[in-house]
């Protein structure tokens, strides 16, 4: 019996503690730039620097604390943005995100959603996806970018969100999310 249990939990560990994404297939895709910061960074982060005298670093800390991860996948390949899409609204349906908000100016389609956290204000999920950038004036060295995905997870204070978008590099329409009050 004991022989069992004992296979039983090897064969299980590899489901517990490593969480696999739909959208992890665009890490290794041709054509997609990815970024992909883990818990154990993100804890790295918070423990660099003195942050005696430093407001916004002190909220940055505080807020990424609890974030388990953020994935972010960006394209110039159409091919590749029709992928992310197709797997973006196949996700949608099997999640139980909502729809946070969204924008749209000209081609370009900003999308957020979002899965509730047990506090007002909080999530355990805030996705973005923006599509459409190709025909814009969105240059980063020389590439054209037509399609970015971004994930993030954990215990997420959409009020916080700024302090990480600003520490990190993240796109700036994520400091929209913030402003949102359920």
């Amino acid at each position: 019996m004991k022989k069992i249990t004992l296979i039983l939990a090897i064969a299980l560990l590899p489901l517990t503690g490593f969480s696999q994404s739909i959208f992890d297939k665009f890490e290794d895709m041709d054509h997609v730039g990815s970024v992909i910061v883990n818990k154990g960074m993100i804890d790295l982060l918070t423990t660099i620097g003195n942050l005696e005298d430093d407001k916004e670093a002190k909220d940055f800390v505080e807020m990424a604390k609890g974030i388990n991860g953020i994935k972010v996948f960006i394209t110039e390949d159409k091919a590749v943005a029709a992928d992310m899409s197709a797997t973006v609204r196949k996700y949608l349906r099997s999640s139980s995100l909502e729809e946070l908000m969204r924008v749209k100016d000209k081609d370009v389609n900003v999308k957020f959603y979002i899965r509730n956290g047990k506090k007002k204000d909080h999530v355990t999920e805030l996705l973005m996806f923006v599509s459409g950038l190709k025909d814009m004036d969105v240059d980063v060295n020389g590439r054209k970018f037509e399609t970015v995905l971004v994930s993030m997870t954990g215990d997420i204070d959409l009020n916080q969100i700024s302090a990480l978008t600003k520490k990190m590099d993240l796109p700036e329409e994520l400091n929209k999310a913030g402003k949102h009050k359920r």
